[in-house]
């Protein structure tokens, strides 16, 4: 069964993350959570949507906005990518206490994200 490609978190760069949130909280009116210890905030749109504001930095440049797609097997899924002419920026890496991910380029050099969520059935 094909697992539904649904995405499930976008990473928006911020050089002021809590900044950023509440630009987006007045124009969207998203719900924010903040994490300090991350230097993380996260967002929620009405719909069951979110993602987050990283800090801008080499590994998340302004400018580029990353898009998780949810994945049932991220090694195979990373596997494919380089069998279908990408390339692995990052390879399948836990993200403590919520799941896991991998980052991949696409043929193009588009930057995208898979994302597996820690209660998900592998």
């Amino acid at each position: 069964m094909m697992s539904k490609r649904n995405i499930v978190h976008v990473e928006i760069p911020a050089v002021n993350v809590e900044g950023a949130g509440k630009f987006y909280e007045s124009l969207f009116g998203w719900k924010l959570q903040h994490m300090p210890e991350m230097n993380y905030t996260m967002w929620e749109a009405g719909d069951g949507t979110g993602g987050g504001f990283p800090e801008a930095s080499a590994e998340y440049p302004a400018g580029q906005v990353l898009v998780y797609i949810d994945s049932d097997d991220i090694d195979a899924d990373l596997k494919m990518v380089e069998k279908l002419g990408g390339q692995i920026v990052k390879s399948k890496t836990e993200i403590p206490g919520m799941g896991w991910c991998g980052i991949f380029k696409d043929p193009t050099g588009n930057v995208l994200a898979l994302y597996t969520g820690q209660n998900s059935a592998n």
